[in-house]
């Protein structure tokens, strides 16, 4: 039997590169390409909704808003604020899409740490945390300060890859690896004549781990620097070498649970994967 070929495809969108490996027996590289490019249109589409940058995007329309005003956003909104929101409670705010005050603070604008007075540390932790914002039945967020800061940037790229999926079903492929940047990967079935698809993660010695319809996603200091806020303390991260991975079921969960897990301890993340016996993590 001849090994199946790999179609590889490479996008760039929300501030890094999405690519796509496909492996479909007798698999037609024109067709492969085509359900690419619908992968990466539906990558895009969900930047132009997600991303606190892009004009008119739900999520700038809600940083634009002031105390006590609410407005409607789509459903790829409301279920990234809505896992934000059950991360948040269930890693003990350990995870907070709210932490953009004090990100503005702590750096200056090309990204080199700085210290804020005690007058501007007082201002941004008052705009800080999940109750600035509530989702209400009807599709609409309401804000509980003037013009939060809520950066999905921890959970996004992840939704995206989950996403994807849908657009890979409907191509009828089965067989694929969805990499965000190398942050966030998500494997759909397998490569024929393998168990699973195979990516490294770990530190000191670097590990082979095989996924089959599972994510992993890695959060360190390498590419962006000192970036990571503690919600908790409401501190910079201490920087380090190492990078933390978190294994779930779903590239959003992974994404999210990544970055919780630079903040919280060994103890504390050792007793949430016993509690949630379908994520891992990857400290060594």
């Amino acid at each position: 039997m001849s090994p199946t070929p790999f179609f590889r495809a490479r996008h760039e969108a929300m501030a890094t590169i999405f690519e796509i490996i496909i492996a479909e027996d007798d698999m037609d590289a024109t067709y492969a390409g085509q359900a690419a490019d619908a992968v990466f249109t539906e990558i895009d589409r969900l930047e132009e909704e997600l991303s606190r940058y892009k004009p008119g995007s739900d999520i700038w329309r809600v940083n634009n808003l002031s105390k006590g005003e609410r407005a409607p956003v789509g459903l790829a909104a409301m279920d990234c604020l809505g896992l934000a929101k059950a991360v948040h409670e269930e890693t003990n705010g350990a995870f907070d899409i709210t932490v953009g005050p004090l990100m503005k603070i702590f750096r200056n604008d090309d990204g080199t740490p700085r210290t804020p007075t005690a007058e501007e540390v007082e201002e941004a932790r008052a705009r800080v945390g999940m109750h600035v914002f509530q989702l209400d039945d009807d599709g609409f967020v309401t804000v509980q300060v003037d013009y939060p800061l809520l950066d999905l940037g921890g959970i996004g790229k992840g939704y995206a890859l989950d996403q994807a999926v849908a657009t890979l079903n409907d191509w009828s492929i089965a067989n694929a690896l969805l990499n965000a940047g190398d942050s966030s990967i998500l494997a759909i079935g397998k490569p024929l004549g393998d168990d699973g698809w195979i990516v490294t993660v770990g530190n000191k010695e670097k590990q082979p781990l095989r996924l089959s319809d599972r994510a992993v996603s890695g959060t360190g200091f390498q590419v962006k620097g000192n970036h990571i806020m503690n919600p908790r303390t409401m501190q910079p991260v201490t920087m380090r070498a190492e990078r933390v991975w978190a294994s779930a079921p779903t590239a959003a969960l992974s994404d999210a649970l990544s970055t919780a897990f630079t903040v919280m301890t060994r103890a504390e993340i050792d007793a949430f994967c016993d509690r949630h016996p379908e994520v891992h993590a990857i400290l060594d």
